[in-house]
This record gives C-alpha cells, sequence and structure tokens, in this order.
C-alpha cells in the first residue's frame, strides 16, 4: 500500500475527544484532555458541527488494538518471529503476517511497521465512505432545501422580501440584528411531512437527524453550509440552548388568575381559547402574538405608532403613543379577534404585562374572557411562549418591529399556520383550523361581531 502521507491523530483519540465534549467539556478542555492543542480541539469542535463525527463506540476485540500493534512493532525490533509474536499475542499466525504486510510503512521504498502508522492505515482501510442520501436524490434534496430556505408569501403566490441581510459568514445569528426570512420549517417537521406528502414513495424519506449531519458536518451531506441560519436558533454550531425569563407585571386581581380559568382551556380538548403576549422591539416597537391552545394557529397583531409619538419628548405618565398602550392593545386585539367565530373567542391567557390593563372593556366588546398567569411562570402559556421563539427568526430582538405593516405581519402568520407539527400529528395548524371551523358549521351558524 503506497503510503498517503503523514498518519493524523488516531480514531481512539477522537472518540475519547467527544466523549470528553459530551460529558459538558468545552472543546479546548476535551481537547487538552485527550494530549492535542486548544486550536485541534477548536478544530475538530468546528468541523463536526459541534457534533461527534465518529461512532463513541469502542472496536470488538475482533480487531487489533494500537496496544498490540505496539506490541508487534516491538517484537519486530527484537526480530522475534512471526508464530512466536502470535503466540504472545494470542492471535492467530496468519492475522500478524497480514498486519505486517498490510500495515506497514513505506517510506524510501522500504516496510518498517510502526504502530502509529499502522493504527491509521487500518482505520483508513476499515472506513465504509457512504453517499449521502441527500447527494443520490436531487428531488429529496430539492424538497429539503426549499422548506428550509424557502421565500415567505402571501396566499396568492406573492413573495414577501422581508429584511435585506448580509452575507452569512460562518457564525451564529446576528445579535440583535435582522435575519433572512425563510419558510424555515424543522428539520423534524420536513421528515415527518414527506411522510404524508409522498405516502407511497420510499424514496422520499429522510431523519431529521441527517438533514442536521448534513448541515452541520462538514462533507456529510448536499446540503449548503449556510442553510444552518434557516434554522429557529440560527447556531453554526449544535449546542444547548439557553432559556429566557419573562419579566411579569402585577396589575392583575383575584378574578382574572389563571387558576380561575375554566378546565377546558387546560386540557386542549375544546377550540377557542388563546394565549398571548407582545414581543417588542427597539424604539418601543411591539407585535401582539396570540396562538389557539387546540390548532397552535397564529394571529399577528399589528401596533401601529399613533398620532404625535415621536414628535415630542416623552413625557412620564403621558399618552402611551407607541402603540401598545392599554387603550391601543385593546382596539387591535379587538379588531384581531372579532374577525373569528363566536365559538372560536372564548378565552385568553396572558403575559401580566400592563399592555392589557383594559381587558374589562376588551372582554365586554368581544366576549372574550382574560386570565393572567402566575408571575415567573411563562410554562403556563407554552405555546405562545413556543411561538414567540419562533417568531424571533422573523422579528428579532434589538430590531424595529414597528416598520413591519398588516400585510407583512399576515404574510409571516401565514407561513407559521402552514408549518406541519409534531404534536397535531404533522397536520399544519391551518388544516387543523379548517377542521374546527367545519366543525362548528355543522353543528351550528358559526357568528361574528
Amino acid at each position: 500500500m503506497i503510503s498517503p502521507g503523514a498518519p493524523k491523530s488516531r480514531r481512539s483519540v477522537e472518540r475519547q475527544f467527544w466523549k470528553e465534549v459530551a460529558i459538558g467539556a468545552s472543546s479546548e478542555d476535551a481537547g487538552a484532555a485527550v494530549g492535542v492543542s486548544q486550536a485541534v480541539g477548536a478544530r475538530w469542535f468546528r468541523q463536526g458541527g459541534g457534533m461527534a463525527t465518529i461512532t463513541l463506540v469502542e472496536p470488538g476485540g475482533r480487531y487489533l488494538s494500537f496496544v498490540e500493534r505496539e506490541e508487534i512493532a516491538l517484537l519486530r525490533t527484537q526480530n522475534v518471529g512471526v508464530r512466536e509474536i502470535a503466540r504472545r499475542l494470542g492471535r492467530d499466525a496468519s492475522t500478524v503476517s497480514r498486519e505486517l504486510r498490510r500495515n506497514a510503512a513505506t517510506r524510501a521504498g522500504k516496510l518498517h511497521y510502526r504502530a502509529s502508522v499502522a493504527q491509521w492505515k487500518s482505520e483508513l482501510m476499515a472506513r465504509r465512505p457512504k453517499t449521502a442520501k441527500l447527494v443520490k436524490n436531487p428531488r429529496l434534496r430539492a424538497y429539503v432545501q426549499e422548506h428550509l430556505d424557502g421565500h415567505v408569501c402571501l396566499p396568492d403566490g406573492t413573495v414577501v422580501a422581508g429584511p435585506a441581510v448580509a452575507a452569512w459568514k460562518g457564525r451564529n445569528k446576528p445579535h440583535r440584528g435582522d435575519r433572512a426570512w425563510s419558510i424555515a420549517w424543522s428539520p423534524e417537521q420536513i421528515s415527518q411531512r414527506l411522510k404524508l406528502e409522498f405516502p407511497d414513495d420510499g424514496a422520499m424519506r429522510i431523519s431529521h437527524e441527517a438533514i442536521y449531519q448534513a448541515l452541520y458536518i462538514e462533507g456529510r451531506g448536499a446540503l449548503k453550509r449556510e442553510l444552518v441560519a434557516a434554522l429557529r436558533t440560527g447556531r453554526s454550531l449544535r449546542k444547548p440552548r439557553a432559556r429566557a425569563q419573562s419579566k411579569p407585571q402585577g396589575h392583575v386581581t383575584a378574578d382574572v388568575v389563571i387558576s380561575q380559568r375554566p378546565a377546558e382551556a387546560a386540557d386542549r380538548a375544546v377550540p377557542g381559547h388563546w394565549e398571548g403576549d407582545l414581543i417588542i422591539g427597539t424604539n418601543r416597537s411591539a407585535i401582539g402574538t396570540l396562538v389557539e391552545r387546540k390548532s397552535r394557529s397564529t394571529l399577528l397583531v399589528h401596533l401601529p405608532r399613533l398620532d404625535g409619538y415621536g414628535q415630542q419628548p416623552r413625557i412620564k405618565n403621558g399618552p402611551a403613543l407607541a402603540g401598545y398602550g392599554a387603550q391601543a392593545m385593546a382596539t387591535a386585539l379587538t379588531k384581531s379577534m372579532t374577525c373569528l367565530p363566536q365559538q372560536l373567542r372564548k378565552t385568553i391567557t396572558w403575559d401580566r404585562g400592563k399592555e392589557l390593563s383594559d381587558h374589562a372593556r376588551f372582554a365586554v366588546d368581544t366576549g372574550t374572557k382574560v386570565f393572567f398567569a402566575d408571575p415567573h411562570s411563562p410554562w403556563q402559556r407554552p405555546t405562545n411562549e413556543n411561538t414567540n421563539g419562533v417568531l424571533r427568526q422573523y422579528f428579532p430582538k434589538g430590531t424595529d418591529l414597528s416598520r413591519w405593516e398588516a400585510q407583512e405581519l399576515e404574510a409571516v402568520a401565514y407561513s407559521l399556520n402552514n408549518r406541519p407539527r409534531k404534536v397535531l400529528g404533522w397536520k399544519t395548524p391551518a388544516e387543523v383550523f379548517a377542521e374546527q371551523l367545519e366543525s362548528i358549521e355543522s353543528t351550528g351558524v358559526a357568528t361574528t361581531d
């Protein structure tokens, strides 16, 4: 075998490196633990996208280990015969003979057996490179790319471009900066939706982990590396996700706390119960978010500036002109909710923000009862919290949200409502919401105000 060059680190070293990473060590600390430099550890971690690039399972005793190869090399320098070496190792003589012939170093045209080179050559020949499914199947690759990075559009197909952003530079999503808008289905949504759209086509199947590996691991698949920017987290490397804490406000009376909410709202069995909150941007801008608990359908509430905003310095306790003061918020919510049938607007569970302190008027105008979650308890509005996290892909923190018009918010909501959801059996929220409307119409007349 002609030597392909200087041997790299042994796979056992890389395997131990990824084991150290798996138990929480940084790439630098994991590299130091296995005897490689910090730069090498960081490079392995980056090239693997934060994922182990080799199996962490140790090879079985069927194959010669590095320790056995060191023993063979030592005994060969002592001119010990092949059969004697085999007897001392407890191996067959043909195994040792084949090892000396196949894995010897070939420098200067002569055969010299060195344990490190032999281990490297054996690992090189043991590899069985397999063409990734996304490489072999252009149709599947096109479907995955389209649902990761396709354009956001209105129901009539009109493309909404979203913000202009800089080219991807191999780093995480911009901190408090715009992100490119795309359809942005998650790999699991894509994987499961394929089963519904192509039930009889076995070629149109791929696991969500295979999609992640194609995105994160260099050379693993046919997807461009920059498509990681279309994932919700926007991270260039896979790592645990930090969790944010809400900042509750205290203006809630005893009759509107979440413990007073009807029991039917808790089990999601009955449609018409919503969760809501604001996502906040710079310059006192905001967008209202409403999510129906049963269907996971999303409504985005446009909160435009009021007349006079920015024309004079802010006055303490002065009029709220930013667009989400108590009166403006109640008016905007009323406009959004009254577009729905009465049977689909029973309750709203809101965060403790003061923007909905005029909830009594809103309840009278819409017939929708408002309840407030407990302080420091975002899990009491889980669907809305999750949706707000998804929306940050389109409306990142630190950006001005007042620039988006109602039509653009409608396009984003349409995109979200047409993503398949695991919790809905990979149906879309729009499909489930349509079924709810059909059920209401079949049992009685749906009314709106």
